[in-house]
């Protein structure tokens, strides 16, 4: 019997050094774009994590709200200018509720495949719909499933290396349920740390239809946070998906 998923694991282990791994990130440009999607109205951020997007968007006059699994992370955002002031549910984002409707909700940086399971990723769009008020949107960024680079459902591949750090990550890929074990080692001159993590990953014609059974339609879709568009060498993706209708 698989192991019950535990929304918290991902940001006990990370936590403490997320933002020193997220510092490539194109967070400048993610911003920009949320704050025009989002015109003007409230945001919800599923996996708002350590508030690298929350806060620019609260600097910028946004109503900015959150959920996150982790209280490690959520306890790393309360640290921050300004992160104490905005109101975060500590819980699975594919179920947790909070209070009003939101004319964008968001989840970026592939946080859409840290849940386990088919189902629980239709959940999650439900419960996007559910918060978005008539014709919101529902913003996803993830990459895009390439499985060339596995030789026997296994794979090593360095991820980053400068003179503070070098980042890498070991994989093992399950295809019969779309499942990626994967450890990332991140060494630096204080030691090593070893950050698992787990992925179920899927195309996005699925994640559209997930959107589709949700009662939303994909309006746009960039490989990048910057619009440019996304084609068949697209290695991730940024799609908006518009509620038609009362969620």
């Amino acid at each position: 019997m698989a192991a019950a998923f535990d929304a918290s694991a991902y940001g006990r282990s990370i936590a403490d050094i997320y933002d020193a791994t997220a510092r490539d990130l194109p967070t400048e440009a993610a911003v920009e774009r949320l704050f025009r999607l989002a015109g003007g109205g409230p945001v919800l951020e599923f996996g708002i994590g350590t508030g690298r997007l929350a806060l620019p968007l609260a600097a910028r006059g946004l109503t900015v709200a959150g959920v996150d699994g982790s209280p490690e992370m959520v306890a790393e955002l309360r640290r921050k200018p300004g992160g104490d002031r905005l109101p975060v549910a500590v819980g699975d984002f594919s179920v947790t509720k909070v209070e009003g409707r939101f004319a964008l909700v968001v989840l970026t940086t592939n946080t859409i495949f840290a849940l386990p399971s088919q189902d629980a990723q239709v959940e999650c769009f439900r419960n996007a719909a559910e918060h978005l008020e008539p014709g919101g949107r529902f913003v996803v960024e993830a990459w895009v499933p390439d499985l060339s680079g596995f030789v026997h459902g296994s794979a090593l591949r360095l991820l980053s290396l400068s003179e503070e750090a070098v980042t890498a990550e070991a994989a093992r890929l399950s295809p019969a349920t779309q499942m990626m074990y994967t450890t990332r080692v991140r060494m630096t001159g204080e030691g090593l740390r070893l950050l698992p993590a787990n992925h179920r990953y899927a195309w996005p014609a699925e994640l559209d239809l997930m959107g589709r059974l949700a009662g939303m339609t994909l309006e746009s879709r960039w490989a990048d946070w910057e619009g440019t568009p996304f084609g068949d060498d697209s290695r991730a993706h940024v799609s908006v998906y518009r509620l038609t209708g009362e969620a």
